[in-house]
């Protein structure tokens, strides 16, 4: 199977242990990944960020194919036993290819709106052990434990560390390809970063006896392709991930499925429901076929019919997010994003709120994004002198100064006509 992609030109399954990849490719499972965006609604402030999970899902493959390559070069320094087979090389390119079959419409959002269900990692892992779905059965004919050594992966557990690593880690395959592709979708130049000089700067680590070796980089070669790969991430927070417009439209997505949810509780008819959505409001966890009858198109199809519903405020909030009349908002700095100056920033919005005649529960609200861009988990290390580990922040003055600090925004959300009045009360 050859197929063009706009981030890493041509893509090639051709072999035995790649094949995997054209069997999954036209299952039900798979197949709806085109229908679930890769940056939700990203696009209401990057146009261009219109790329879906399934893209993405090939290009996690395409890595995860070319780390293969790489470790296969130089994995003569380890024992038989702890090289990569080529069983052991089609499990990894069908984890790293199934890695997100979990998500939601409109991928993390949804999650976040649904605090207290399954995590997108849970319902992958479901997906790929139920013997009802397509994904599994294709697995289970390669290998009736196939389908449970692909979920191991993708939580991020093997025999070889370093292999684990790869599916599920700080310098993984699901990240080499996402902030390549955000960056390419979206237009900006902050997530590009060298992942061929990444890729050659790879070696295997010291070790004890006969443990397995985890990955390291080398040093002379591979620091500034580390670096630059971190920082890659920061900015995208920063510049994308966290973006103003986006939050707000998240924000409001977030604020409908809540009142819909709490409009079934009460009995009242909203229009069309999707039968995950009212086990949902049933305090019920969806079957594996309701959740994957969710994608974006019923979501935003729902969100089009609920701008009928009986509910003034649940009206309201769909004509304004499909007019793209998003929330506007205000940043908070310094003391005031502390806890104490976020409730005192959110409180003071909510009383003029009031006094506009809007409920501050609905049309207000406080939103904080935070991201960990560096977190030293020690899967990688860096071979300095004579083959010497260490940790990358050790050697690095970026990493040392990034390694496991938080990035936070931290916003109040509120109508559009309350810009002037929340504004002049919360910005210096």
């Amino acid at each position: 199977m050859l197929l063009r992609d706009p981030v890493h030109g041509l893509l090639t399954f051709e072999t035995e242990e790649e094949s995997i990849v054209p069997r999954l490719l036209d299952t039900p499972e798979v197949q709806r990944l085109r229908r679930i965006r890769q940056l939700g609604l990203t696009s209401l402030a990057f146009p261009g960020a219109e790329h879906t999970r399934f893209a993405h899902a090939l290009g996690a493959a395409h890595v995860m194919q070319q780390l293969i390559a790489r470790l296969r070069k130089i994995d003569q320094c380890l024992p038989f036993w702890q090289r990569l087979t080529s069983e052991r090389a089609r499990d990894a390119i069908a984890a790293a290819f199934l890695h997100d079959l979990g998500h939601g419409p409109l991928s993390h959002m949804f999650e976040e709106a649904w605090a207290r269900g399954p995590s997108h990692e849970r319902w992958t892992e479901q997906i790929l052990l139920d013997p009802a779905t397509g994904v599994h059965r294709v697995l289970a004919f390669q290998d009736p434990e196939l389908p449970r050594r692909v979920a191991a992966l993708v939580r991020g557990q093997h025999e070889l560390p370093y292999l684990a690593r790869s599916v599920s880690g700080t310098f993984d395959v699901d990240r080499c390809d996402y902030l390549l592709r955000d960056a390419h979708a979206t237009g900006v130049r902050y997530g590009v970063y060298d992942l061929p000089w990444l890729l050659h700067g790879l070696r295997f680590g010291p070790t004890e006896r006969g443990e397995p070796p985890g990955l390291a980089i080398d040093g002379a070669k591979g620091m500034s392709a580390i670096e630059s790969f971190v920082l890659a991430r920061l900015f995208m927070f920063q510049q994308v991930y966290f973006h103003k417009s986006t939050r707000a439209a998240e924000w409001m997505i977030r604020t409908i499925l809540s009142r819909v949810l709490n409009l079934l509780r009460d009995g009242t008819r909203v229009g069309k429901v999707p039968a995950a959505l009212q086990h949902m409001a049933d305090g019920a966890i969806p079957s594996i076929g309701e959740y994957l009858e969710l994608d974006d198109q019923v979501l935003l199809g729902c969100i089009a019919d609920w701008q009928e519903a009986r509910d003034p405020v649940l009206r309201d909030l769909c004509r304004r997010l499909r007019a793209r009349e998003l929330f506007k908002t205000v940043e908070l700095f310094g003391e005031a994003a502390e806890p104490a100056g976020r409730a005192a920033a959110r409180e003071a919005a909510r009383v003029l709120a009031q006094e506009a005649g809007l409920d501050p529960d609905v049309y207000v609200g406080l939103d904080v994004a935070e991201d960990v861009p560096y977190a030293d988990d020690q899967s990688l290390t860096v071979l300095v002198g004579h083959g010497r580990a260490r940790h990358p922040a050790e050697v690095s003055f970026v990493l040392d100064r990034l390694r496991d600090e938080t990035l936070r925004r931290v916003r109040v959300m509120f109508a559009p006509e309350l810009r002037d009045r929340v504004r002049e009360a919360l910005i210096p």
